[in-house]
C-alpha cells in the first residue's frame, strides 16, 4: 500500500482528524483529539505507527519481520509498520481499523456519542 493510499483510509474513519503535532514529517491521525495513527518516513521508508493491545502486539512483532513495537511510542501499546515489508495491504488495513476501534472505544460516553452522530 502507498503512504497516500493509507492516509486516504485513515482520513475516512469518522471524526478523523489528520495534523502535524510533532513537525513536517510525521503526519498524526486523531479522533475526539486522541491519536490513534501516526503516518512519517523513517529513514527512507514509510511507516506507520498504530495503538494495539499488548498481547496483540506482542504477536505481531514476533511474527513479521516489519512490524516493531512503537517507534518513539510506549513500546506495549503501540506498534510500528513498515509500509515496504512483509505486511500486506489487507493486514494495513485491519490495523489501522483495530487501532481506531481500540481508541474509540476508550473515549468517553458523551465523546463516543457525539462520534456516532458525525
Amino acid at each position: 500500500m502507498k503512504q497516500h493510499e493509507l492516509e486516504e483510509y485513515l482520513g475516512k474513519f469518522s471524526g478523523s482528524e489528520g495534523s502535524y503535532p510533532f513537525g513536517p514529517e510525521a503526519l498524526v491521525y486523531k479522533v475526539m483529539g486522541k491519536m490513534f495513527a501516526l503516518v512519517a518516513i523513517h529513514q527512507g521508508v514509510p511507516q506507520v505507527t498504530y495503538k494495539c493491545q499488548p498481547a496483540d502486539g506482542e504477536v505481531l512483532v514476533s511474527q513479521f519481520e516489519g512490524i516493531i513495537p512503537g517507534y518513539h511510542m510506549n513500546k506495549r501499546h503501540w506498534i510500528t509498520v513498515s509500509l515496504s515489508s512483509d505486511v500486506n495491504d489487507a493486514m494495513l488495513v485491519d490495523l489501522a481499523d483495530k487501532s481506531y476501534q481500540l481508541v474509540v472505544s476508550k473515549l468517553r460516553k458523551v465523546d463516543r456519542e457525539a462520534l456516532s452522530q458525525l
